[in-house]
């Protein structure tokens, strides 16, 4: 299929000085480049109206089945400065399909991958400047949303697609210190059947209660265990897990539907192996981590996703009590994976897979 994007420049774009100052300390989510990309999508004329254009609020009805029924998805990226000075992806093609799944499990029209690639790319280049050096990155979310006016139950018969970018530094208020995770025994953030594995706004919604608990109790991110039998742990709020042993093992629990299919979870598990680890999907009980992170065995625990990369676990909080994970501190191995791949991210490392891509 092919789409012609019309770009329309921003009329007034921020100064260099403003971005400078913005890009010195971005955070994360807090502030947002000049432009957008939009394409539209309705069931007579399919894909259409591609634009790059200036970002601007969205104008919808009051009825736009978005706002009813939650038929919105998305996705999580970056674009990284390589020292060579070109603006790197990592891997987007992942995004594009992990996009087309999410959509069809939210019943919405699949965007053709390559046109998914094209918008990614035409935003960083045309706000390219806003793409950080020194560390950070620029984190891309495309996202589509059901705009029809109607308040029937059924899938909307016309969607925006949408890409917007925000500089981002470190994820987490420590940096690179190791997180704190509350354990919640009131919540679930997936079922058997539901949409954990889609990543659709409703599965956060669900996960914002039982974060702010977390909060409450000085921890980074809340821990979600199974919901049929509440002993398995699945994922966080945001991000996937995987436990380190003392015996080389890396384990993280299985994509059953009930798991976000991770880009970032994927790839340690290809770097691991090549670094000799034996990696396995496997079930893990939450008593099981802690009798395992008591007798020394089980060394180290760390969290990843697109956000944060990856972060080590130093302790993990529940009704039961606390504990620890080996010494409290991000270990050797979490340590090690997150420096190849971010390695692998910017450009610094050979790249044998092909994940890496250039924007222009």
């Amino acid at each position: 299929m092919t789409l012609v994007f019309e770009t329309i420049p921003h009329p007034r774009p921020l100064d260099a000085g403003s971005r400078s100052a913005a890009l010195e300390n971005p955070g994360f989510g807090k502030h947002f480049t000049d432009h957008m990309v939009t394409i539209r999508w309705n069931s007579e004329a399919g894909w259409h109206d591609a634009r790059v254009e200036a970002r601007r609020p969205f104008e919808i009805d009051p009825a736009a089945s978005v706002l009813h029924y939650a038929q919105e998805i998305f996705e999580g990226m970056k674009a990284y400065r390589g020292a060579d000075g070109r603006i790197l992806l990592f891997r987007p093609e992942e995004n594009a399909r992990r996009f087309n799944l999410s959509a069809e499990r939210m019943a919405m029209p699949q965007l053709p991958e390559d046109i998914f690639l094209e918008a990614v790319k035409r935003l960083v280049d045309v706000d390219r400047d806003w793409v950080p050096g020194n560390g950070g990155s620029l984190y891309l979310r495309p996202f589509m949303f059901s705009d029809e006016a109607f308040l029937g139950v059924r899938p909307a018969s016309s969607y925006v697609f949408c890409v917007i970018a925000s500089p981002a530094g470190a994820y987490f208020r420590n940096g690179d210190d190791a997180i704190r995770l509350w354990v919640t025994p009131d919540y679930t953030r997936a079922a058997p059947g539901g949409t954990g594995a889609a990543k659709c706004g409703g599965n956060y919604a669900g996960s914002l209660l039982a974060q702010r608990q977390a909060i409450a109790r000085e921890c980074d991110q809340v821990l979600f265990l199974d919901a049929v039998e509440g002993r398995w742990v699945e994922e966080l709020g945001g991000m996937n897990i995987f436990f380190v042993f003392d015996d080389g093992r890396l384990i993280t629990p299985p994509l059953r539907g009930t798991i976000l299919p991770g880009i970032t979870r994927d790839s340690i598990m290809t770097i691991a192996r090549e670094r000799g680890l034996t990696v396995s999907e496997a079930p893990v009980s939450f008593d099981q981590w802690q009798a395992d992170a008591a007798s020394g065995s089980l060394t180290e625990a760390f969290a990843c996703g697109t956000a944060a990369v990856i972060a080590g676990i130093g302790s993990v909080l529940s009704p039961g009590g606390q504990f620890a994970v080996g010494d409290g501190k991000t270990g050797p191995v979490t340590t090690a994976l997150r420096d190849e791949l971010t390695a692998l991210q910017r450009g610094d490392r050979p790249d044998r897979h092909g994940w890496v891509q250039a924007c222009s």
